[in-house]
């Protein structure tokens, strides 16, 4: 069962190092496939980021440190791989009869640690907004986005995206000539999953609605207005490969010391309360695929709901849901589920912030509701010193009051209201009842995951 290990990682004098990687013939074609093959035509033109400062408020001319500070605006990640000078998730890609610039998987898909890049590492950076926004800008297309991209930055409205594209679509995904709303909305705030959970599920997305064994799946983002049905048929062969990349991933280990003694004593406490949902681990790991009801997990609903019936029914009849190779009957349908799938565990301690919508920075949260913060920002940086080893997550800095109305989008975005729609820090309260000493061996053992 156990599969070979890969992690693709950029060495920039890091505690955390990984081994060269060992992939499978598919895995190595998935790998290329993702890191070298724009499989959606450009959203820009090629001068949208060398000019991108110019939609940068107060900056007069291009910063000597621009490709720094283009990063940490944005929360975008050095890449791993040859990508032309562009950070990872965005690469060349055609535009009409030009070379334009586009956005890949792992705009999303892939993050960084203590200055390493790491592919299949949700960004919980990003502020994916901001950076739709000041393309166009840069590329003198002043106009609003079609609907809310992000509310809350290292969160994104992916789902809103699913159902916006699909909407332009007939079942065999050609244009329909007009867009059909499909139950857009853009309040779920959704946090990213980590790639290398994969391997363990037998089905997917946050409500755990569609066979993990699905190829299409994976292929949503290509609905792009230029990318015909034949575009998918095409690429399909190749995201068969990448779907084995994503397969070989495992966690990053922790780098920083471990108290052993106090982890053996956390796992026999995690056994007792967490094993049950989140599954047990080591060589003979098991993991229940467990899709907790609503009203028992008691986190924020919004997500849920966010993608209703009628997407359900246009996915599951369109070229995405007649894909055969699935366990549901028929093919790779969407499916109801009564709540939310608790995932497993592998490197918990790198895939902070935690819940659904990213609404607890740290484990030690996740474990005692009470000390979840209600109103927070952290600096979206990744490095050691932005790393909460105590209680394993990301440092933030609570505040007493919000941020004004006034205030510019990209700054509103930076910090974290729990008291908004779909940003609810509720629920899963089953630490609760665990002592101090308890919630501090479950820690960590947790890092050892």
């Amino acid at each position: 069962m156990k599969r070979l290990a890969s992690l693709v990682l950029l060495v920039l004098a890091s505690p955390a190092v990984a081994a060269e990687p060992t992939l499978t013939p598919a895995a190595q074609r998935g790998y290329k496939a993702l890191t070298e093959t724009a499989f959606i035509p450009g959203f820009w033109t090629a001068r949208s980021v060398p000019n991108i400062w110019k939609a940068w408020d107060g900056v007069k001319e291009r910063p000597a440190d621009f490709d720094a500070q283009l990063r940490t605006r944005y929360g975008l990640h050095a890449a791993p791989y040859p990508n032309d000078g562009l950070p990872m998730g965005l690469r060349k890609a055609p535009l009409l009869l030009a070379t334009g610039i586009g956005n890949d998987c792992m705009l999303c898909h892939a993050s960084s640690l203590f200055g390493t890049s790491v592919i299949g590492l949700g960004n919980s950076s990003l502020d994916i907004q901001s950076l739709f926004e000041d393309m166009a800008r840069a590329d003198g297309v002043i106009k609003k986005l079609p609907f809310t991209f992000s509310n809350v930055r290292g969160t994104n409205e992916a789902d809103g995206f699913g159902v916006y594209l699909l909407g332009f679509r007939n079942p065999d995904l050609s244009l329909n000539g007009k867009w059909k709303d499909l139950g857009l909305r853009d309040d779920t705030c959704s946090d990213v999953p980590a790639w290398w959970l994969l391997k363990k599920k037998r089905t997917i997305y946050h409500t755990g609605a569609t066979d993990s064994r699905s190829v299409r799946t994976l292929m949503q983002f290509m609905l792009h207005p230029l990318n015909g049905p034949e575009a998918f048929d095409k690429a399909e062969p190749a995201f068969k490969d990448v779907q084995q990349y994503l397969l070989s991933l495992e966690p990053p280990k922790y780098p920083f010391a471990i108290d052993k003694p106090l982890a053996a004593k956390g796992g026999a406490v995690f056994a007792d309360h967490c094993a049950k949902c989140h599954g047990t681990y080591g060589e003979k790991w098991t993991y229940p695929n467990k899709v907790v009801p609503l009203a028992e997990i008691g986190t924020d609903p919004t997500r849920h709901a966010g993608v209703d019936v009628a997407y359900g029914k246009a996915y599951s009849e369109s070229w995405f849901g007649k894909e055969s190779a699935g366990w549901f009957v028929p093919g790779t349908q969407l499916r109801w589920t009564p709540g939310y799938q608790a995932p497993p565990l592998d490197g918990v301690w790198a895939t902070a912030p935690y819940l659904h919508n990213g609404s607890v920075p740290t484990l030690a949260g996740v474990l005692n509701s009470k000390a979840r913060p209600r109103l927070f920002t952290r600096s979206f940086k990744t490095d050691e010193a932005d790393y909460d080893k105590e209680r394993v997550g990301w440092k933030v800095t609570e505040l007493k009051e919000p941020p004004p109305e006034s205030a510019p989008g990209g700054e509103k975005r930076k910090v974290y209201d729990t008291s908004k729609p779909g940003r609810s820090n509720a629920g899963h309260t089953y630490g609760d009842d665990l002592t101090d000493a308890e919630r501090a061996a479950v820690i960590e053992y947790l890092k050892t995951l």
